[in-house]
């Protein structure tokens, strides 16, 4: 068995040294390229970091590239949606809506509804366009005088916590949560807040107009599903009174309320739950991004019998308080609802606010 084996093994030997001598006849160029792709195929398997989620990035990265590039090209497309759609709406709710209110409504009612719709429609206008136009913020490029938890692969610039590279817009953000294609803009540090209100006021408007406009709905969708007398089939039922003709104008009414119905009760419920979502993310003082990071630390630690805390959640009211920029109560009222430019806490490099006290601000 001992002489197969040291057989095979001289065999290898000089088999190896048969492949070197045949690589030094080749030209040098080839040599360079044949030596770096065996640099690049070792790569993937001689590193102690390599595993599972590695190897499925790897493998998945030309259509992570590819989603990319399509969100990249269709961010105005997306952008055009959001406002042809919510014109849509305002369209029907002034030139349909309106009129009937103010012919049919008591007085209280009326105030009510121009009242609360126009600032609902207010507040869904300011944070879409701020959340729009706002940097989300971005890292210096030069090397800082702040502490950085890594460095990007891809910016080769050093990233302070909560920093991520968005793959969209090729570069790196503070505190980034993700990337809306809604937006066509990043979801970070300084817009965070107005993206949220604005998915909030969006969700209120489309409620407000489901709850309010369910009953002319079903009215609209029984007008429309009685057959004229024209295209009544032999012997159907007759009709003690004839169904009542429908012009034109009456039968895009009746269309558009059920559109209109449709789609902010489809809205309401896609939006709704996203909303809901980042609440909760808001009150654990995280994002979408650091949901995903800080639940397989919790999982490593949880093997070693530890306990993982996030060193960002100050408490769900104190989370609150620094997301909004409550400083004082009136600011619930001038800084939450309604429309308000200021800057969220801090400049996203460094996050040591008051890490130690219970109750940052007594409101």
């Amino acid at each position: 068995m001992r002489p197969c084996l040291g057989v095979g093994h001289l065999l290898l030997r000089w088999l190896r040294v048969c492949s070197r001598r045949a690589r030094n006849r080749l030209p040098k160029c080839v040599r360079e390229r044949w030596a770096y792709a065996q640099l690049l195929w070792r790569s993937l398997f001689y590193n102690s970091l390599t595993n599972c989620d590695v190897v499925s990035d790897s493998l998945l990265e030309p259509i992570f590239w590819m989603v990319d590039i399509l969100t990249r090209w269709f961010g105005m497309v997306f952008v055009f949606l959001v406002v042809a759609l919510t014109s849509s709406i305002l369209i029907i709710s002034y030139f349909c809506l309106l009129p009937l209110v103010l012919n049919t409504y008591p007085p209280f009612w009326i105030v009510w509804h121009i009242c609360y719709g126009h600032w609902n429609l207010i507040m869904i206008i300011f944070h879409y366009y701020k959340a729009t136009k706002t940097s989300p913020g971005y890292p210096p490029k030069m090397k800082p005088d702040i502490p950085f938890v890594s460095v990007c692969k891809k910016c080769i610039i050093p990233k302070p916590a909560r920093t991520h590279h968005c793959g969209i817009c090729n570069t790196c953000i503070l505190k980034m949560d993700h990337h809306c294609p809604w937006l066509n803009n990043c979801v970070g540090h300084f817009n965070h807040r107005y993206f949220f209100s604005f998915c909030l006021f969006m969700t209120l408007g489309c409620m407000y107009c489901s709850i309010s406009g369910r009953t002319l709905f079903i009215n609209a969708y029984h007008a429309i599903e009685v057959p004229e007398p024209d295209i009544l089939p032999p012997l159907s039922i007759s009709y003690n009174t004839p169904p009542p003709p429908y012009t034109f104008k009456d039968k895009m009414f009746h269309k558009s309320i059920i559109y209109m119905w449709v789609l902010t009760s489809t809205v309401a419920v896609a939006l709704g739950g996203l909303t809901l979502w980042h609440a909760m993310l808001i009150s654990r003082g995280e994002t979408s991004i650091e949901r995903h990071i800080n639940k397989k630390e919790a999982k490593r630690l949880a093997k070693h019998g530890k306990v993982y805390r996030n060193p960002f959640n100050y408490g769900r009211l104190n989370n609150w308080k620094i997301f909004f920029g409550v400083e004082k109560t009136s600011h619930w009222l001038t800084r939450v609802l309604l429309p308000s430019s200021h800057a969220p806490y801090g400049d996203g490099l460094t996050w040591d606010i008051y890490p130690h006290q219970k109750d940052i601000m007594p409101v």
